[in-house]
């Protein structure tokens, strides 16, 4: 993700100076972390004693954190929707927040559930600049002359909305993007991008992409590090340059804009830009008409030094086909951050994906941590400070904000990978959520991954690669079963994979789900044969399409890993060219720790 601008000359040595400063305040922050913290819930509390929430409460103008964690409940976003729908309608009154609720961010949300508004306040923006302002002096200690060219982003804005009340409604990037903190920031080599404002800011995507790969491919020597915010929107990226190489090299050779572009202020940008060059043409032409796409990204742009996007999480699938894109490039994971809150930054930026861990950086919000895989499942655990985790635990995230989240669960599942100083190093596992269910079974988007990526294993002797999946539960049948979306990437035109593979797939995601699940397909019979449906090339390109066109933000877009939503689950099938199923029950013997728990 790219770094925020930060008011600076550009002279080596003011640079220079810059780095160190920001690099000192990382080492003061973490060596002190509890301090901090402290600190900052007294100001939070401090600045929102009148709120009503915190009288509904029981707190009255105290500020220490016994007595806040005393009388404040953990909450979700279902507890918080009141009093979020009465801001929404136009309640202006201290509801959560002392400073006047400018806008709500919305969450990227999940499958089949209304977006989540988050609300923010004016000063947040200034907390999320400074986060971004710590990213490139980390970088640049691994990585240095950085400030010597031009980064590649793939960046874009959605529609915004308006609340009953007449407040913004929007992705919190759309926030960002849209801000005078980006739109008008002073030059800064850190933040010297290859796509003017005006594509970035074009509401329509295509044109956005169409224009900002076009200017990336005028500047391609220029580039030194390119990037998107998730994975799956660079390579989404790349895939566009791979249909529409022809007409952007035409563009190129004759210094002219494709007439797709109607938005007249991003073809006035493009133009900026835009000079005829025959030689890059033909230089772009050859390497695009090429049978193998394998390093086309250092091919086209020879003077990059890493990839900039997010491959945590559920992300990580995207490594492979990243990986070659690139020859094996750096994947660099930058920070953590989410529509609620930006939480923390990664000093290891060159790390292996699988090692990525982020450090919270104590000044933005006050951080808790609800212990997760306790013995005890009758009661809930208490939630520890930062300076209380313990290494190789995992935890939910809970946050209190300067914007009005009090002890809010933010639904990520962190563990602790290693300390900072005295601050404690996160990497992300997953977002807490239960992505099938048909009885009594609960089955989570990692456990899912997981069995997936178990059962992928089984193509490789054929060539084929699982490049995109999803899945929901089928109630339609009787008994109800798990239904698993696959798009596969298959080498070769005479290679097959058999039915019997396919099927052998089935039965090895089956014996990687949970004993709850196994029982009720080997004992209780109350679930069907899972199926797995291939589905036709650029099937999940159309979903996202879709999304977008539903008012997805295409920042924010992920391919959802359970789907819900009638209209996604019917185009889904139309797309499908074959069924299997599991052909036999899964594994599954008495007394085991999950069965004794549901009882």
């Amino acid at each position: 993700m790219p770094e925020a601008p930060n008011n600076s000359t550009t002279d080596y040595n003011t640079l220079t100076e810059k780095n160190k400063k920001c690099l000192e305040f990382i080492e003061d922050v973490t060596s002190n972390p509890d301090e901090v913290q402290l600190r900052v819930l007294s100001d939070i509390l401090t600045q929102n004693a009148t709120v009503e929430y915190l009288h509904r409460h029981g707190l009255s103008g105290q500020t220490d954190r016994k007595t806040f964690k005393k009388l404040v409940p953990v909450v979700t976003y279902d507890d918080l929707q009141p009093d979020i729908t009465r801001i929404a309608n136009g309640d202006r009154s201290p509801i959560l927040s002392s400073h006047p609720i400018s806008e709500f961010l919305t969450s990227s949300g999940t499958s089949g559930g209304e977006r989540k508004l988050m609300p923010t306040i004016e000063a947040e923006l200034g907390r999320r600049t400074l986060l971004y302002s710590l990213l490139m002096p980390v970088m640049s200690q691994f990585v240095p002359g950085l400030e010597k060219g031009k980064g590649m982003y793939f960046l874009f804005v959605k529609s915004e909305s308006k609340t009953p009340g007449g407040l913004l409604a929007r992705p919190v990037l759309t926030s960002y993007y849209k801000s005078n903190h980006f739109k008008e920031r002073p030059y800064d080599p850190y933040t010297n991008y290859t796509s003017p404002n005006e594509t970035i800011l074009c509401q329509d995507s295509f044109q956005s992409m169409y224009s900002q790969m076009l200017c990336g491919l005028c500047l391609n020597q220029e580039v030194l590090r390119v990037g998107a915010v998730f994975a799956s929107g660079f390579i989404r990226a790349i895939r566009f340059l791979e249909k529409h190489w022809s007409v952007l090299c035409n563009d190129i050779r004759t210094g002219t804009v494709n007439p797709v572009i109607t938005d007249p202020v991003v073809k006035e940008a493009v133009l900026r830009v835009l000079k005829p060059d025959p030689a890059l043409a033909e230089f772009i032409e050859r390497e695009c008409s090429k049978s193998s796409w394998q390093g086309i990204i250092t091919r086209i742009w020879p003077n990059t030094k890493y990839v900039d996007v997010i491959v945590t999480g559920t992300m990580s699938q995207y490594i492979p086909t990243l990986d070659y894109y690139s020859n094996g490039l750096p994947l660099v994971c930058t920070m953590y951050a989410s529509s609620e809150c930006y939480f923390g930054v990664n000093l290891n930026p060159l790390c292996k994906p699988s090692e990525v861990a982020y450090t919270l950086i104590p000044t933005m919000a006050y951080f808790e941590f609800l212990p997760v895989g306790n013995n005890d499942q009758d009661q809930e655990p208490n939630p520890v400070d930062l300076s209380e985790v313990k290494l190789g635990q995992d935890y939910e995230l809970v946050v209190t904000t300067y914007a009005g989240l009090y002890r809010y669960r933010v639904g990520d599942l962190l563990r602790v990978a290693s300390f900072k100083n005295k601050a404690p190093q996160f990497s992300f596992i997953c977002r807490k959520n239960v992505a099938l269910s048909i009885d009594a079974d609960k089955t989570d988007e990692v456990e899912l991954h997981q069995a997936i990526e178990k059962a992928s294993g089984h193509l490789v002797p054929f060539d084929a690669t699982l490049i995109e999946y999803t899945s929901f539960a089928d109630t339609t049948t009787i008994p109800g079963h798990y239904v698993i979306f696959w798009e596969l990437s298959v080498k070769g035109s005479s290679t097959h994979v058999p039915p019997s593979v396919l099927e052998d797939c089935c039965i090895t995601i089956e014996e990687s789900l949970n004993s709850v699940y196994r029982q009720g397909r080997a004992s209780d019979k109350s679930i069907g044969p899972l199926e797995i449906r291939l589905v036709e090339p650029g099937t999940f390109d159309k979903l996202m399409d879709y999304a977008i066109s539903l008012g997805a933000s295409i920042n924010q877009y992920k391919t959802p890993r359970c789907v819900k939503f009638a209209p996604i689950i019917e185009l889904l099938n139309s797309l499908v060219v074959s069924k299997y199923f599991s052909p036999k029950c899964p594994k599954w013997v008495p007394g085991h720790k999950q069965w004794n728990n549901m009882n």
